[in-house]
């Protein structure tokens, strides 16, 4: 099982670092399953647009809901959500499999059970790395999920990349 996850300290860094790393690897030729998130800056809120692109081509959907001014709850919307998880699914029942999944976090959700967390653990029952981006707030959660199991990645493009091309090399020749 190959099961990697990074970190980054500022806020939507992950999600440009996971973006880059899918562009640099579709580029490279490498089959991706999974999602990358990108936030587009809202005229009239302090917080972002939140959108995921559903790897390796497949639609960008709006995860993100605006629950109006001075709302405090978690904006996810969480039927969005389930969509493109249910896309990413279906691309673990195609032919040819995806070589690598990313994820572009492993949130709020995916410690409850829901979200990506099933899709992760099919996927690594069927020999597909997985990279997932992680927040401070889920690591615990993240870590109990992975039950030990899971290697910590530098939050670097050119890292990232490395372990990418070489856990897609390790799972291929098995």
């Amino acid at each position: 099982m190959q099961l990697a996850y990074v970190m980054t300290e500022e806020r939507g860094a992950t999600d440009r670092l996971l973006s880059a790393l899918a562009d640099r690897l579709q580029a490279r030729g490498i089959r991706l399953g999974g999602i990358v998130q990108t936030n587009v800056e809202c005229h009239d809120s302090e917080l972002c647009d939140m959108d995921v692109r559903v790897l390796p081509d497949g639609e960008t959907i709006r995860i993100s809901q605006s629950l109006g001014a001075g709302s405090r709850g978690c904006r996810l919307n969480p039927e969005a959500l389930e969509r493109a998880v249910g896309q990413v699914s279906a691309a673990l029942q195609s032919d040819p499999l995806p070589q690598l999944m990313i994820v572009n976090k492993f949130g709020k959700h995916e410690a409850d059970g829901r979200g990506m967390r099933p899709v992760i653990a099919e996927a690594l029952a069927r020999g597909i790395p997985v990279l997932s981006g992680v927040n401070r707030l889920n690591v615990a959660p993240f870590q109990a999920f992975a039950d030990g199991l899971a290697t910590a990645a530098e939050p670097d493009l050119d890292a990232l990349e490395a372990w990418a091309v070489a856990a897609v090399h390790e799972s291929t020749n098995d």
